[in-house]
């Protein structure tokens, strides 16, 4: 540490966080070429180039980003120490970038924007695509702030809490062939599929499911949203597995017939995920706990209108209420 100037800690923290050395510079209230001049040091100090240009602005190497990771929650901790930072909802201008699917922004987002039109409207709420497989770099990158309903990670610098356990359903239009009876197995098999897959791989969660039981479905199409699933299906003779959320949020819910697998189907848990060097921001917890309790809201409603699971679901509407709240 004696050759460190403990100043350049902030400077990088500076620009690992704006992802430019101009918006670094304004956010510390330094001149470019100073922090220009604070990186050439870095790059000596820790014998790395940390900052590779691309395109306007510039890319951290591998080097940088580790480095980021070990220093970034002691910092934020001795900030919070010294000088914590207000925190007022109705009169704090603060963005948030948020990971999530239209599976979770569906029932969220209404709700969300109508609490912070009233609460806090100087928050924004940006939602940016789930990175398959590399959830931890967008968190690394400093690429998103939050993930909502993903799946539950290891620990270390990544904190996460329970959201909510999916089940499922097996939805097709109203007036299917297969809408008039109790769903047989070898009517569910022997069906074409329309499968949600984010990386367009025609196999899933069921189809591994599947495998084990030493069965086997066709996926005949595979879309990379959940919106498009419930206009897809009232428009052919396709069925699809989905959570149950996304029949009861969707405008044209009324338009489907949902009923229980012929097959047991483990419950999918949802979690909510963050980097550790947000734990003590209290913008950040406020973020939280305003999903959180839009979430059991929303659950609630949902549950509340579910029929026993040996009968087709009969779905009603459960977001007018939320809205008007």
């Amino acid at each position: 540490m004696r050759d460190v100037d403990l100043n350049l800690l902030s400077i990088f923290d500076a620009i690992m966080t704006e992802g430019s050395v101009t918006k670094a510079a304004q956010q510390l209230a330094m001149t470019q070429s100073a922090v220009s001049n604070a990186v050439a040091r870095m790059r000596v100090v820790w014998k790395d180039p940390l900052f590779i240009k691309e395109g306007r602005g510039i890319r951290p190497t591998p080097r940088a980003s580790a480095i980021w990771r070990d220093i970034g929650l002691p910092l934020a901790t001795i900030r919070e120490t010294i000088n914590p930072a207000p925190f007022d909802p109705a009169t704090t201008a603060r963005r948030f970038r948020i990971a999530a699917t239209d599976h979770m922004t569906y029932p969220l987002w209404p709700p969300l924007r109508n609490l912070l039109e009233a609460r806090a409207p100087g928050i924004d709420i940006l939602a940016v695509p789930v990175r398959v497989n590399g959830l931890k770099d967008q968190f690394d990158e400093n690429e998103i702030d939050l993930a909502v309903g993903v799946k539950a990670l290891p620990g270390g610098e990544l904190r996460q809490q329970w959201m909510f356990d999916a089940g499922f359903v097996c939805a097709m239009r109203r007036n299917h062939p297969l809408a008039n009876r109790p769903l047989s197995l070898e009517n569910f098999l022997s069906a074409d599929h329309l499968l949600v897959s984010l990386s367009g791989d025609p196999v899933g969660f069921v189809d591994e499911l599947l495998l084990q039981k030493g069965m086997r479905r066709r996926v005949a199409m595979t879309v990379n949203n959940f919106y498009g699933v419930i206009d897809l299906l009232t428009a052919c003779n396709l069925i699809a597995v989905v959570p149950e959320s996304v029949v009861l949020t969707h405008p044209r819910r009324a338009e489907i017939h949902a009923t229980t697998l012929p097959f047991d189907m483990p419950l999918s848990h949802a979690h909510m995920v963050w980097h550790n060097r947000c734990e003590r921001d209290p913008g950040h917890q406020w973020l939280r706990q305003t999903i959180m309790d839009i979430c059991l809201r929303v659950c609630a409603s949902c549950e509340s209108r579910l029929l026993p699971a040996s009968q087709p679901a009969q779905w009603q509407d459960p977001m007018p209420a939320l809205l008007e709240e």
